[in-house]
């Protein structure tokens, strides 16, 4: 199993796509549901708690998580030093990075760090000096010796050229990644669509940008025999290669949980504080016995459903936009499993030429890169 540790609420950022959209839709509630809004600000459970439930799934893989997890470096290193699980991974907006020992940085197995592209995107987004600091970070680790997966991983809305951006991450001066994941800004709050363009952004911009990538990213593979880590294309890719039948790609809610600042255990970090969710807390839980949670209508009866998966099950659960916003969404994840589908003869074409191997599509599922975006 994989668990988010939620150690605080707290962030040292304000984000366009997260504070500035909380300060615009401060008065909306969710009335349906029963949440409680006075979480602990940090964990504030015995460790120890954490690393015997963690123990009794010999698979168990910790993510560091947040508002921002490195405004807590003592408890992430007091929960290292305590717990063994498979693995530790963190997700991160990365300002922090250089306060963490690399005794500690070295040992996580994926750092997923919050980066929407260029300079000018990520401090539109994030706040001046921001993506500055991030790349300086970056580099430190790497120069410390860190080798494992580096994941940018970029929030996307009206203002990213997909296209531009990600190949921006992937070649570039200041650092290259290989591995870049992406989620749209969509279905958080309830308000903010009408506002938006959301619609228009996706058709004119993001899905032919979707698409562009897609070509470019086979032409990649034939040119340098490599598959690049971009995790919506190369996660719906392995799938449509191992003919497998996907559920939600992200894991939440039956192989990927959530654990909050009070020890309680949610279906994923988004439904934090969502009692009607609550599956029980790691005093008592039993990793391998916890309920499992699935999409439901509309996102069952879709025809691409075995490939989507359902997409995010928060925002299917709590419906925050309204039916045709959410035809709006659904049409971005049609166009992303048609430009890998129109992709497929080409890359199966390059296997049989041994120019790259099915295993190039491997990857470690479930790892914080939600597949869908």
């Amino acid at each position: 199993m994989f668990f988010h540790v939620m150690l605080t609420t707290e962030c040292n950022l304000q984000c366009r796509y997260c504070f500035g959209e909380t300060l615009e839709d401060f008065d909306e509630d969710f009335a349906d549901f029963d949440v409680d809004y006075a979480l602990p600000r940090k964990a504030n459970y015995d460790f120890a708690l954490l690393a015997k439930f963690c123990k009794r799934d010999p698979a168990c893989v910790l993510t560091f998580y947040g508002g921002e997890p490195l405004l807590c470096t003592n408890e992430i290193r007091q929960i290292m030093d305590l717990a063994k699980p498979r693995h530790f991974m963190i997700q991160t907006n990365g300002l922090f990075l250089d306060r963490l020992e690399p005794e500690y940085v070295n040992r996580f197995h994926t750092i997923l760090v919050s980066l929407d592209g260029d300079e000018e995107l990520t401090d539109y987004y994030r706040g001046k000096g921001t993506f500055r600091k991030v790349i300086d970070n970056v580099k430190l680790i790497v120069q410390n010796g860190f080798r494992g997966e580096l994941i940018a991983r970029m929030t996307v809305m009206e203002q990213t050229d997909i296209h531009k951006q990600v190949k921006w991450l992937l070649d570039n001066e200041e650092f290259a990644f290989s591995s870049v994941h992406w989620q749209l800004n969509a279905g958080f709050w309830a308000n903010d669509y009408a506002r938006r363009g959301f619609k228009r952004w996706s058709e004119k911009s993001y899905v032919p940008g979707v698409e562009r990538l897609a070509r470019f990213w086979v032409d990649h593979m034939e040119a340098k025999r490599a598959v690049l880590r971009l995790y919506p294309l190369l996660g719906i890719a392995n799938s449509l290669l191992s003919n497998e039948e996907a559920k939600l790609r992200c894991g939440g809610g039956w192989i990927n949980y959530a654990i909050q600042t009070d020890g309680y255990i949610t279906p994923c970090p988004t439904m934090w504080g969502m009692k009607n969710y609550y599956l029980g807390n790691i005093a008592q839980a039993n990793p391998l016995k916890l309920k499992r949670i699935f999409v439901s209508s509309p996102c069952t009866e879709c025809d691409i459903f075995s490939v989507c998966g359902g997409r995010c099950l928060y925002a299917n659960i709590t419906k925050r936009w309204s039916s045709e916003a959410y035809a709006a969404v659904c049409s971005t994840v049609r166009g992303l499993v048609n430009a890998v589908k129109t992709a497929l003869p080409r890359i199966e074409e390059l296997i049989n030429d041994e120019k790259v191997s099915l295993r190039d599509f491997e990857f470690m599922k479930y790892n914080g890169c939600e597949i869908i975006p």
